[in-house]
């Protein structure tokens, strides 16, 4: 009864886009009352573009620009990507790096050619002992406008900051709408400054944390577990992995990083929150079909078994023949795998239960 619908709801997970890895996933997701979402990547596209360079006073935009590309060409991170895309836009030549070090939460830091350069966030600046001083406020409007800000320091001097921007996918606002009407209380962890992650999470009306590092996402969902919650985790870089792996139910976005992908128990391959949707939507009807095949084969044995004891024939001379029992105990099989089937034609988005609804 169980196994027969677990595998028919994989099935069905996957045609929508559905990996579920592990079907433990597939039972608690339904229970899980609290999502925390990871940001770039999960709720924006993961695609960051340069949008500003702004030089402290003695530096040039260019040199800012260049140093920064340069060293991190050796970096991952999606931000390290938008610096390097407008770096080549702007036809800026790279240079050659040496001991390079990434700096996990922080950036990276390395020397480019003879100078020593970090690129990273604002406590990366104060571990050296460095102030953005009058670029404070600039900072301070361009994450108010959602923007990520980077710092860039040379050689024990700060240098200046690159703003770079990533858009919030399309379907994020409806996707965390209907969470949130299917009552889900949503919390956005990010390491990104207060400042742009209130921006995000304005736009999208959930709480937030920010400025984590790493390893502390992961405390965040054992502590949100010690108080009670069933945790859901929605990730997609390496940072997430810790955290995906403690939740209740890890879901890693489809174009996120490996190692995501492998400690989470249910993979979003279109790296769309609406799919987290959906596949509440699956393991809901999942646990129900589970539930209806235990009752028709309980209720089969309930009545057969007796029957087939012969515990009614003093009473009423009724007696099931050996043949009759291994008949009915076949079609006992073919009820609760009829019945596990019906999952194939689940309708398991908003749309479709709509468009159903409108056709009687």
């Amino acid at each position: 009864a169980t196994p027969m619908s677990v595998m028919v709801g994989l099935g069905r997970g996957a045609q929508d886009g559905i990996l579920i890895r592990d079907a433990q996933a597939l039972e608690l997701l339904d229970k899980a009352n609290l999502l925390i979402v990871d940001k770039t990547g999960t709720l924006t596209e993961g695609r960051p573009r340069l949008n500003t360079v702004i030089a402290a006073e003695g530096f040039a935009e260019k040199w800012i620009l260049q140093a920064a590309a340069s060293l991190e060409r050796a970096s991952e991170h999606p931000l390290a990507t938008a610096i390097l895309a407008g770096a080549v836009e702007k036809q800026v030549e790279f240079l050659p790096i040496g001991a390079f070090q990434a700096l996990p939460g922080k950036g990276v830091a390395g020397r480019v050619g003879s100078t020593h350069v970090a690129v990273g966030s604002a406590a990366l600046l104060a571990e050296q002992g460095l102030s953005v001083g009058s670029l404070s406020e600039w900072a301070d409007a361009l994450r108010g406008e959602g923007n990520t800000v980077v710092f860039v320091a040379i050689d024990g001097r700060f240098a200046g900051l690159i703003a770079v921007g990533d858009t919030l996918k399309k379907t994020a606002v409806k996707a965390i709408r209907e969470l949130k009407r299917g009552g889900m209380r949503i919390t956005m962890v990010t390491g990104d400054n207060r400042l742009t992650a209130a921006a995000v999470a304005r736009s999208l009306e959930i709480d937030f944390r920010a400025e984590t590092l790493p390893a502390e996402k992961a405390e965040i969902v054992r502590q949100s577990q010690a108080e009670g919650f069933i945790v859901a985790m929605a990730g997609d870089g390496v940072n997430d992995a810790p955290a995906l792996a403690q939740a209740q139910v890890g879901i890693a976005m489809g174009a996120g990083a490996d190692v995501a992908k492998e400690t989470g128990g249910i993979v979003l391959v279109k790296g769309d929150l609406l799919g987290l949707v959906r596949a509440r939507r699956l393991s809901r009807l999942t646990m129900s079909n589970i539930r209806q095949n235990l009752f028709f084969a309980f209720l089969y044995n309930t009545l057969g078994i007796p029957l087939a004891a012969g515990a009614l024939y003093p009473l009423f001379g009724l007696l099931l023949s050996p043949a009759a029992a291994a008949a009915a105990m076949s079609v006992s099989s073919v009820s609760v795998i009829a019945n596990a089937l019906r999952l194939r034609s689940a309708h398991l988005s908003a749309a479709e239960l709509h468009r159903r609804a409108a056709h009687g």
